[in-house]
């Protein structure tokens, strides 16, 4: 029958797992780190899952499906052994604004006081898991950082993420510009802010090129740095 029901543009999704999550009916799995209509027979066509989609991956469309099937629906909801439990997405990717409070500001006892807390402010963090606009980007200061400075860099927390919205990337690793992305993140945004934490070698100079590049792209005038780690875990400029 021809009817409507929803369409998941691959290239858009993130990965994020908000839709899976918003659909009553079950209908979205995530599959290789993409959401997917793996049910059309469990697709009411009513779209819980588009609000949900902060990358505007998904859109309504009239073609051929099954019809909607609300028996197999409450079947699958019927109380099942833990292990056949269906699973959405990484928990990783997932969309948190932590609100973190600093157990160090306001302890009462040394050994609290001396204890290291996570600066990390938001889930994802990783460049390709972000969309490019979302409530945690407004008034926030970028941090642009390459995988490997938060192993080499002993202090990355308190030194560059504390009060800073975390981006990481490696374009190695990940075989993608970021540039087209960070463009709009900076664009879209209200951005304060972008310091670039980068590896004194040459594959994390993708990372600058990409940060500088965006900058320009946005056509706004952001005060902006970047800071080289060595591999010996030193900062060099």
């Amino acid at each position: 029958m021809i009817r409507k029901i929803i369409h998941i543009d691959e290239d858009k999704c993130t990965g994020c797992g908000l839709c899976a999550d918003a659909c009553h009916e079950g209908a979205i799995d995530m599959v290789n780190g993409k959401a997917k209509l793996v049910r059309e027979n469990f697709c009411d066509g009513f779209g819980d899952c588009l609000p949900a989609c902060p990358a505007g991956a998904i859109s309504f469309e009239e073609r051929e499906a099954p019809a909607y099937d609300e028996e197999a629906v409450k079947a699958s909801k019927a109380p099942q052994a833990p292990h056949n439990a269906p699973a959405h997405g990484c928990p990783g990717s997932m969309f948190r604004d932590l609100k973190r409070e600093d157990p160090r500001e306001e302890a009462a006892a040394p050994s609290q006081a001396a204890r290291s807390v996570s600066r990390l402010a938001q889930w994802p963090c990783q460049i390709k898991l972000l969309p490019t606009r979302t409530a945690f980007f407004d008034g926030a200061k970028l941090l642009i950082a390459a995988d490997c400075t938060a192993y080499a860099y002993a202090n990355m927390h308190e030194d560059f993420m504390k009060g800073k919205v975390t981006l990481i990337g490696c374009p190695k690793l990940d075989n993608v510009d970021y540039t087209e992305k960070l463009t709009e993140i900076i664009r879209n945004n209200d951005i304060k802010s972008v310091t670039v934490v980068r590896m004194e070698v040459p594959c994390c100079g993708g990372l600058q090129r990409a940060a500088e590049n965006a900058l320009r792209a946005s056509g706004k005038f952001i005060p902006w740095q970047v800071v080289t780690i060595s591999t010996n875990g030193e900062i060099l400029d």
